[in-house]
């Protein structure tokens, strides 16, 4: 292979890479041994064939070939990809190129162990491996497996005819063309399975399809359908989760007395002679590919498409609650972050709240859009989901299934997991009241385990508060399941609220207190939130109760006030929420007083002389009026996440139009009057109420003349159950 060439080409493969959207995410690089190495992938497009060499290249510091489908080698591209370092499946010395280059160290190799792109992703089958080609089944290649233990064969009869036999040595030396002392003879061949996962997978038409119609008369469907997938995939933008799993070694597999004796044999022994090991190694090589061919598909990086799709596929009914799937994919995504051994993506890592409330980060409207335009699912004029049974079932044609139905591909690829397809068969089938009580145990278990974790890690001798004062807590009501979402304040805790609660709970409501992130604990833990953690705890509060009642009211404190006001203006669930209160709510920080919060010009010169990591240590001194329940020192960072949740809050006020109640008092050293009036003008309900108290505390859920706070409040639910 021409050297300058392949680096040359290698330069211009990476330049147009960068010029695409496409994420690679490497993970498992150091399970990649020194040595001669065969990288066995699992083949879903063709841009593995030219992109994923280079990767590899980058990271072993080794050029990397790779063995690609023969109808790729044809014009310019094939020139362009011969140069890269590919070398052609019908190439006659494809085998001896490459073992000489494996026993030389000149490059290790990518081979694809299905035997060419698997577009359906259909690879298991009862328990076994099984490649479903446009052909017909057959059982994975052996290939890879093959070739590997090829090379280690020649490898030991070359040590062993170097001290036995030299001239038979010179002669193998000669077979493959190698000098003297190019064969590594000190080094060992390894077979190492890699997972690529693709996310999202959405197959449409691109401007490389458009243009390749202009250029190309009447391309096959074959030819569409890749680049209209892979042409998206570069275009706009893929998650790329490349996985190295554990190395295999090749050698032990050699261990047989037959293949001993081949090895150490007198008698010359040509690279295709048949030879008395022959079906003892087919027999390993079977047994090796089984081995890889576990690994790789173990590995997938399992996506919200993952979920969404095996869902909608393994539902007990051809017509779907929206909200029920969105909350069985909770359930699948909970589990999922507790599994040993199988690998998620990085989004499910974090909060699966969204999934339960407003869906902010498209998860399921993405994967309902590409449902709906296949025409796998449709909507009801109600807004439900109704499958179509014929698609679901037909896996279509080979090459086009990927654009036909993308769902039944993403439920495919994820088959050979099997831990993970029980369980989401046992999920799709559990009746919605069961689904409802364990959303409902596992935010509570959540939450409190949060706290004791939180408050292991920070808690400061002295300083932090007594376990209750933080704790989130659940006052259970009467049968009605009418239920009251109460939040706590800045720099607080569940504690704060608890006399309403109390009171509310004497009034027949199911009352949750949530904690939120960093509170209760110590100022140094609320130093590492963010205002979206808050917003996470608040919508965990509200999923778990909205699991056991059949109607709410979400209703705040302070910042807690406006987080209550942000999430019902983020929630639309046909009346489930009955109305919103707010007590002294915030609209903007200048709406706290310096007692709370720096001047604004001293704000504006400190967040010009700290940098982000510093603004985590700096914290402000803080006289609070319940010192039982509130910190005493306010970390700066958390005042900058307060007004982050407020100025992204403000233009959103316009959309709630369910009752409301504002309470204020009237002389509040903390919070301005003026501002929770500019959040009662700008709510657009035509059922709102403003009430003023005389009191000149901020805490007026707290002490003396509380009770008449409680009455407001339990007099607005009672308006409005």
């Amino acid at each position: 292979m021409n050297r300058f060439a392949f680096h040359s080409t290698g330069l211009a493969i990476k330049a147009i890479y960068d010029m695409t959207r496409a994420r690679v995410n490497l993970h498992g690089e150091e399970n990649i041994p020194e040595g001669s190495v065969i990288f066995a992938v699992n083949h879903f497009t063709r841009i593995e064939t030219i992109f994923l060499p280079l990767h590899l290249q980058k990271v072993t510091g080794v050029p990397v070939w790779s063995l690609a489908d023969a109808a790729l080698f044809k014009g310019f591209v094939g020139d362009f990809i011969s140069e890269a370092g590919a070398v052609s499946t019908r190439d006659p010395d494809r085998d001896s190129l490459m073992v000489k280059s494996l026993l030389t160290g000149e490059a290790n190799w990518v081979i694809f162990p299905e035997g060419r792109m698997v577009k359906t992703k259909k690879i298991f089958e009862n328990g076994e491996f099984v490649i479903r080609a446009a052909e017909g089944p057959h059982p994975p290649r052996t290939g890879a497996a093959t070739l590997a233990l090829r090379t280690e064969f020649y490898r030991e009869r070359l040590k062993m005819m170097q001290a036995k036999k030299p001239d038979e040595y010179r002669r193998l030396l000669e077979l493959f063309g190698m000098e003297e002392g190019e064969a590594r003879l000190d080094q060992a061949t390894s077979i190492v399975p890699v997972n690529i996962t693709y996310y999202p997978l959405r197959a449409r038409e691109s401007i490389i399809s458009r243009i390749t119609g202009t250029l190309i008369d009447n391309p096959s469907t074959r030819t569409l359908e890749e680049l209209m997938t892979e042409g998206s995939m570069l275009l706009d933008g893929v998650d790329v989760d490349v996985r190295f799993g554990k190395p295999i070694k090749v050698r032990p597999y050699l261990k047989n007395p037959v293949v001993a004796w081949d090895i150490a044999s007198d008698d010359p022994i040509n690279f295709d002679d048949p030879i008395n090991s022959r079906d003892v190694l087919r027999e390993a090589s079977r047994t090796l590919m089984k081995a890889y061919m576990t690994a790789i598909y173990s590995m997938t990086t399992v996506n919200h498409d993952h979920i969404f799709s095996l869902l909608m596929m393994r539902h007990k009914s051809d017509y779907i609650d929206p909200m029920d799937l969105k909350t069985r994919a909770f359930v699948v995504s909970d589990w999922l972050r507790k599994q040993i051994g199988i690998y998620i993506h990085s989004s499910l890592e974090d909060p699966q709240s969204h999934l339960l409330t407003d869906d902010r980060y498209e998860k399921f409207s993405n994967i309902m859009e590409v449902a709906e335009s296949k025409g796998v699912v449709r909507r009801s004029e109600e807004g439900g989901i109704i499958r179509n049974p014929e698609l679901l079932e037909d896996e279509g044609q080979f090459h086009t299934l990927r654009i036909q139905n993308p769902l039944m591909v993403m439920a495919n690829e994820v088959e050979p997991l099997t831990d993970l397809t029980a369980f989401v068969d046992q999920v799709a089938r559990e009746p919605g009241t069961q689904i409802r009580r364990r959303i409902f145990g596992l935010l509570m278990e959540k939450g409190i385990n949060d706290f004791k974790k939180d408050r292991e890690a920070f808690f400061i001798e002295g300083e932090s508060k007594p376990a209750e004062i933080g704790s989130p807590c659940l006052l259970k009501g009467d049968e009605k399941r009418m239920g009251v979402l109460l939040i706590h304040g800045y720099m607080a805790a569940p504690a704060e609220v608890r006399g309403l609660a109390d009171e509310l709970q004497r009034q027949g409501y199911w009352v949750y207190m949530p904690r939120l992130q960093g509170h209760g604990t110590a100022p140094e833990d609320l130093a590492e939130r963010r205002y979206l953690d808050w917003v996470v705890s608040v919508e965990e509060g509200y999923a778990l109760l909205k699991n056991m009642c059949d109607t709410l009211f979400v209703g705040g404190f302070s910042m807690g006030a406006g987080l209550a006001l942000d999430l019902v203006t983020r929630i639309d669930e046909a009346g489930r929420v009955k109305g919103v209160f707010a007590v002294a709510p915030p609209m903007k920080l200048q709406d706290y007083s310096s007692r709370f919060v720096p001047a604004v010009d001293t704000w504006n010169a400190l967040m010009k002389r700290l940098r982000i990591d510093r603004v985590r240590k700096e914290f402000i001194e803080n006289n609070p009026e319940n010192p039982h329940i509130n910190y005493a020192r306010n970390p700066v960072s958390g005042i900058r996440e307060i007004d982050r949740l407020m100025d992204q809050l403000a233009p959103k006020l316009g959309v709630i139009t369910m009752p409301a109640l504002i309470v204020q008092s009237a002389r509040d050293p903390v919070v301005s009057p003026k501002g929770s009036r500019k959040i009662f003008d700008r709510i657009t309900s035509e059922d709102k109420e403003y009430r003023l108290f005389n009191f000149s505390r901020h805490g007026i859920l707290l002490h003396e003349g509380s009770e008449k706070v409680y009455r407001a409040v339990v007099e607005f639910l009672a308006d409005h159950r």
